[in-house]
């Protein structure tokens, strides 16, 4: 007589979206929980990475460093990446649910934060995000960037705008040692930008630069930087957060620095102005609503590091303006969205339903989930949380994927439904296929003409080309491309159809 056997329960079945390194860190921590687990992780671009790898500015390899480390944790395997997968497009939040017990949402902050003053809406006013993109080679934004001002505004005080900065004063023949693509170099090296303004509506010690980025500024060749004396104040508030922040401190000093050489030194072709206690009001513009300058008002502190205007009002010539605000988060179809903060609702990273509850088997973690604020360790301590809620979930019995049958459940139902849908999809073995062609195309960069010697890598832009290498099939001449139409995402498809149209 046989006896009976217990099907052995199979492992907790868990989708990752995301594969920055909020995603990859969720992913190692999950793994190594304790909990029983077998994760997916989606990216709706055909590489890893996020933001380190089109966030940063090229001219930043050490940041960049961070990649190795999330190359090591998804080069174990025990994490799959699944790439060129978009949720909301390829296969929906429901389709998730039916597949998978669990659901964790990493998709950063990829869009500008919004700046209400007059004349943003002027075409020679720019995002931000959308710049970096363009010269970091996102595959879903324009290949082409208008760089025919000579005076520019970038308003921000933090990383961002300096990188923003940077890269718009940078001599183009500096970059060409870093993975810059072909396009973007071509454009830089036509661009007449002489002067670099960068505007803060606050002091010295609210700024949000870092020491080290905000020294590396003054180094490069053929760049000045220069901030002016009277930009030194400091209240109560200021002095408390000086002696509370030793990197304030650091910053305070590197901009004190600036503001002390000596004119007769200040001889650079190329320079960065930083204007402190100047708040935007308005960008101005022409009779055919092109940038022709942009208005600030003088502010002053209260006391508590908080600023109030003055009524003093002034124009700065410049004929460009960039956004560095900040980032925002965009929704996620079939998700709830608070659109004040831009980011999933959420409990310690359980995402909330509109009446107040939990959504069964939700949850967020990362810049979705709190906003774009702070660095690599906070987004650690984000996954931590987020992941120690779902492991209690799980072992409380909460976590429970949609379809009827087991054999529905999991990476091989979910690959079978893109298969049948023809979805192009990506796999950690394509991805390391195209670091290896991209680090090719890098090494020989020396024997082509006009090459400065071997690169670590020159990146591949166009999606379909990134694919083709990914999946080994037929790779398309040109790596560059123009966005794939139904790729692009609705924040970029304006700027597209202005592109398109001014050409025509």
């Amino acid at each position: 007589m046989t006896t009976p056997t217990t099907p052995t329960p199979r492992p907790f079945s868990v989708a990752v979206i995301g594969a920055g390194p909020a995603g990859i860190y969720a992913s190692d921590i999950l793994v190594k929980s304790g909990l029983d687990v077998s994760i997916d992780l989606f990216e709706r671009l055909p590489a890893p990475y996020g933001l380190v790898r089109y966030g940063v500015a090229p001219d930043h390899p050490r940041i960049k460093q961070i990649i190795v480390a999330l190359y090591k944790i998804l080069q174990r395997g025990d994490i799959r990446l699944i790439g060129n997968v978009e949720v909301g497009r390829d296969v929906s939040v429901a389709e998730l649910h039916e597949h998978y017990d669990a659901l964790i949402f990493a998709t950063g902050a990829d869009t500008d934060a919004p700046l209400d003053i007059p004349g943003v809406e002027a075409p020679e006013c720019y995002g931000g995000a959308d710049f970096v993109s363009w010269y970091d080679g996102h595959p879903d934004h324009p290949r082409t960037w208008d760089l025919s001002a000579t005076e520019v505004a970038v308003i921000g005080v933090g990383n961002v705008a300096l990188d923003i900065s940077r890269v718009l004063a940078k001599h183009p023949a500096d970059l060409m040692t870093t993975e810059i693509p072909e396009n973007v170099a071509e454009v830089l090296r036509e661009a007449p930008t002489t002067d670099v303004h960068v505007f803060g509506r606050r002091g010295p010690a609210q700024v949000k630069f870092t020491p080290l980025e905000l020294r590396e500024l003054g180094k490069q060749p053929g760049v000045d930087v220069l901030v002016d004396e009277e930009d030194f104040e400091y209240d109560e508030g200021s002095q408390a957060a000086l002696a509370a922040s030793n990197q304030q401190r650091q910053v305070v000093k590197a901009l004190e620095g600036y503001a002390m050489q000596e004119p007769e030194d200040l001889t650079a072709p190329h320079r960065i102005h930083i204007h402190l206690f100047q708040a935007p009001t308005e960008v101005l513009t022409d009779e055919a609503g092109h940038v022709t300058g942009l208005r600030t008002e003088r502010t002053r502190l209260t006391g508590d590091g908080s600023v109030v205007g003055t009524g003093e009002f002034r124009d700065w010539p410049v004929q460009a303006v960039y956004r560095a605000v900040g980032y925002a988060g965009s929704p996620v179809e079939g998700l709830p969205f608070d659109r004040e903060r831009h980011v999933l609702p959420n409990e310690g990273g359980r995402v909330i339903a509109e009446d107040g509850q939990p959504l069964a088997g939700v949850y967020a973690t990362g810049w979705i989930r709190r906003g774009p604020v702070g660095l690599i360790g906070s987004t650690k301590s984000d996954a931590q949380e987020t992941v120690a809620n779902l492991v209690a979930d799980a072992r409380a019995g909460l976590l429970h994927a949609t379809a009827q049958e087991d054999s529905q459940v999991g990476h091989d139902a979910l690959v079978a439904l893109l298969e049948e849908r023809g979805v192009p999809y990506t796999t950690w073995e394509g991805w390391e296929l195209l670091d290896a062609y991209e680090r090719e195309l890098g090494s020989a960069w020396g024997e082509v003409e006009g090459g400065r010697g071997p690169r670590e890598r020159v990146k591949v832009v166009a999606r379909e080309a990134m694919t083709a290498v990914s999946r080994s099939t037929e790779v398309p001449d040109d790596l560059i491309g123009q966005p794939e139409a139904d790729r692009v995402p609705h924040r970029v498809a304006h700027r597209l159809q202005d592109n398109v149209e001014s050409a025509t």
